[in-house]
């Protein structure tokens, strides 16, 4: 739900004004001016058409984004695709299925395909549905780590077991935390209110206007024309994904190359005229409001521009001795890390080997994402204290009081609850399960019981606290980097325990938000949480299935994926999401945080960045206090510029530049000038180009990529920069590259 996210964020950083006075309507002015007071509680929801569209939406998607996640340039489908797609199919199902009534025999009950109109509320509970096949399942990288780079054997159901687990776990304690964080009206999660008004645009009657087309005729046009582009940079003419043009003017140095490399270097002028480029990493840029694109671009700026450049040919940490931009592990000759000479048969680190081959290095930009990383989590929290510490205590204390219930959880009221033990049978079957296998495959996952428990206390203990965050400013701090970080000191020497630890910790809890999240917006749009609780759950389930399936069958049919070594030049099965995974799981969970960032290891001062996160944005409130009206000041978020480039890697620096170029043109350019074109076509816009190539990027695979048929010639070269990752040390040896004495 990217476009809530984006265009809310804004109001975010300001006061939110009470309306208490007024029974009738929200005590928050946002949601007051936005979500309707009215409820129809006999409109029905559990319709044979809100069950197709739903699981049919919840495949599509999920299938999808497993599909893509493996590419180059992965693309993410949201669920807000599926909410415009099933719209006419849900008008043309009201209109063709027949009303007959049926009756279950020797009861009462009785249903029909066709109960009346296609209804908001169906809607609403097929977008929830395709959003739990959206999200895609973070499990599904520990299957294909496993698969794909370390060539070591997992079973199906074992897979199925740790992915299942970990979506459904934190739902468990979002059940809990609901009385805090759903009913009370002051925990608004601010994310919610522009789908509930784009809902609420796409059930108002659209009428043509002359010589212009509604909002579903420019989103089926646009995405068929999304759908015949996606055949240039997809399959005939790949180079369109990268134009690199500093590479093309000096093509034999190795510096130009280094600077000018949309995949492997700076990214100096180099641009992608490919959606997916565009798309792939950041979201939509059509959906990110201009003063994000701003903090994102003026953190990438000084991060990859400035200090990146400053490092390398400074040569900190011997930096020349390796490529400038790089995902992978290195020994310290500049060779690549060959991990199977410290790991031992019972797949642990092997520490004698290790102080006899090498210690761990790598790339500069490498060093500095891990320091952006560590940085963006205390700055986080900062932010938060410095911004929103007042409002969210005083908002904490308004909805722990025992008081009136606005008139929103007032309409709920005629709803049945979902009941506690509903939640609590849930949230004991997951641990129970997630335990049973990591006890049973421990050859495989390595972690052991107490490990499950004890990262399910820290998601436990960070929901509610992270919980009252997102609902009132709408930012989710990440446990990730804390959580490979603990287990790391706690359980050295065991990568996929390590990242299964961090599975469980990191995501249960972002689930949990994410289930709360949906059933705010449930609560908004008067869904019955029982229908709401049954459609996540299902849904859920289902992607976890199907994502394991996908990615089962991509990593047993398609040769040597990951393995860009061995990969053909142009095959795009690259697995960049997951090689950082790999990386990550060597780096914390092989080698160990000790050996890496600790006494032992060669990067010590980056932990730095913590205490620069954290004291990052005071200057920022301070400026604001000093200046409380210049509003300019609110719109600095130093979280944001200092995580700019979190998503480096996988995401290259083409990803960016023709990201923020893209979102110029609209979130700036047409926002400003054409805003009434903008109101009505921006989101859809985005929809269509996620349908459009999607479709194709599928129809090629199962046309061409599946029998290894790709085309060769200068257009289908995807960056033109071969010099990019050689090293500039003396005496450093790399195929392909110049040997600099």
């Amino acid at each position: 739900m990217d476009t809530v996210a984006s265009n809310v964020s804004e109001h975010s950083t300001k006061e939110v004004n009470t309306w208490d006075e007024d029974e009738d309507q929200s005590p928050v002015e946002q949601v007051a001016l936005t979500v309707p007071t009215t409820d129809d509680p006999t409109i029905p929801v559990y319709t044979f058409r809100m069950w197709t569209l739903g699981i049919i939406s919840c495949v599509l998607l999920a299938f999808l984004n497993q599909f893509f996640s493996y590419r180059t340039e992965p693309l993410s489908v949201s669920s807000i695709s599926a909410q415009i797609a099933v719209l006419p199919l849900g008008h043309f199902m009201a209109a063709v299925l027949p009303t007959k009534k049926f009756t279950f025999p020797g009861t009462k009950w009785q249903f029909s395909l066709n109960p009346g109109p296609f209804n908001l509320k169906e809607h609403v509970l097929i977008t929830i549905f395709a959003n739990a096949g959206a999200g895609g399942a973070y499990a599904i990288n520990i299957v294909t780590i496993l698969k794909a780079f370390y060539k070591k054997r997992i079973d199906f159901f074992a897979g199925f077991l740790i992915t299942v687990t970990t979506q459904i776990l934190g739902y468990g304690w979002a059940g809990i935390f609901r009385s805090y964080l759903v009913d009370p009206a002051h925990m608004w999660w601010p994310a919610n209110l522009v789908q509930v008004s784009l809902f609420r645009a796409l059930h108002e009657k659209d009428v043509r206007s002359k010589g212009q087309v509604t909002r579903m005729q420019f989103f089926l046009i646009a995405m068929m024309a999304s759908f015949a582009y996606y055949a240039l940079p997809g399959y005939l003419f790949a180079m369109l994904t990268s134009l690199s043009w500093v590479c093309w003017a000096w093509p034999n140095s190795v510096a130009a190359n280094q600077l000018g490399s949309g995949l492997h270097g700076l990214g100096v002028g180099a641009i992608g005229l490919d959606w997916s480029t565009v798309n792939s990493f950041l979201g939509s840029p059509l959906a990110t409001p201009w003063f994000a694109i701003v903090n994102i671009m003026i953190g990438f700026v000084f991060i990859l521009y400035i200090i990146t450049p400053i490092a390398y040919w400074g040569n900190v940490y011997d930096a020349k001795r390796f490529p400038i931009f790089s995902s992978k592990l290195f020994a310290a000759d500049g060779s690549r890390y060959n991990f199977t000479r410290v790991i031992n048969d019972k797949f642990q680190l092997d520490v004698n080997s290790y102080n006899n081959y090498s210690r761990l290095h790598i790339s500069t930009f490498f060093v500095f994402t891990y320091g952006v990383g560590f940085a963006a989590l205390t700055a986080t929290v900062s932010h938060v204290l410095l911004f929103h510490g007042k409002e969210i205590w005083l908002r904490s204390q308004a909805a722990l009081k025992t008081r009136k219930p606005d008139v929103h959880t007032r309409l709920m009221q005629q709803y049945k609850p979902v009941p506690q033990y509903w939640f609590l049978i849930l949230l004991v079957l997951a641990i129970v399960l997630s335990i049973a296998g990591c006890e049973a495959y421990n050859a495989q996952l390595q972690l052991r019981w107490w490990g499950v428990l004890l990262a399910c206390a820290i998601a436990l203990f960070f929901t509610l606290p992270i919980g009252v965050i997102a609902a009132t400013t709408n930012q989710v701090p990440g446990l990730n980097v804390i959580t490979e970080l603990m287990i790391g000191y706690i359980y050295p020497g065991r990568p996929v325990a390590n990242v299964c630890f961090k599975t469980y910790g990191y995501i249960s809890m972002t689930q949990a938000i994410s289930f709360l999240m949906d059933f705010k917006l449930g609560h908004y749009m008067k869904i019955p949480p029982r229908a709401m609780f049954h459609v996540q759950v299902m849904g859920t389930i289902l992607a976890a299935f199907i994502n394991l399936a996908t990615a089962w069958w991509l990593l047993t049919s398609i040769t040597n994926i990951c393995n860009t070594d061995l990969l053909p030049a142009n095959s795009p099965w690259t697995c960049p999401g997951d090689t950082v995974f790999f990386d990550a799981s060597i780096i914390w969970g092989l080698i160990g945080p000790k050996r890496i960032f600790g006494s032992l290891g060669l990067y010590k001062q980056v932990n730095w960045f913590f205490l620069f996160g954290a004291v990052a944005p005071v200057p920022v409130w301070l400026l604001h206090k000093a200046f409380p009206k210049q509003t300019w000041i609110r719109y600095i978020n130093m979280p944001i510029m200092i995580g700019a480039t979190g998503a480096m890697p996988p995401a290259t620096a083409v990803n960016y530049t023709s990201w923020f170029i893209v979102g110029f043109i609209f979130n700036y350019v047409i926002f400003r000038y054409y805003k009434k074109w903008w109101t009505k076509h921006n989101y859809v816009l985005s929809a269509a180009l996620d349908a459009g190539l999607a479709f194709m990027g599928v129809m090629i695979y199962f046309t061409t990529g599946y029998e290894n048929k790709y085309i060769n010639w200068w257009g289908t070269n995807l960056d033109n920069c071969p010099l990019a990752s050689c090293p500039t040390a003396p005496g450093i040896i790399h195929p392909g590259c110049p040997v600099v004495m």
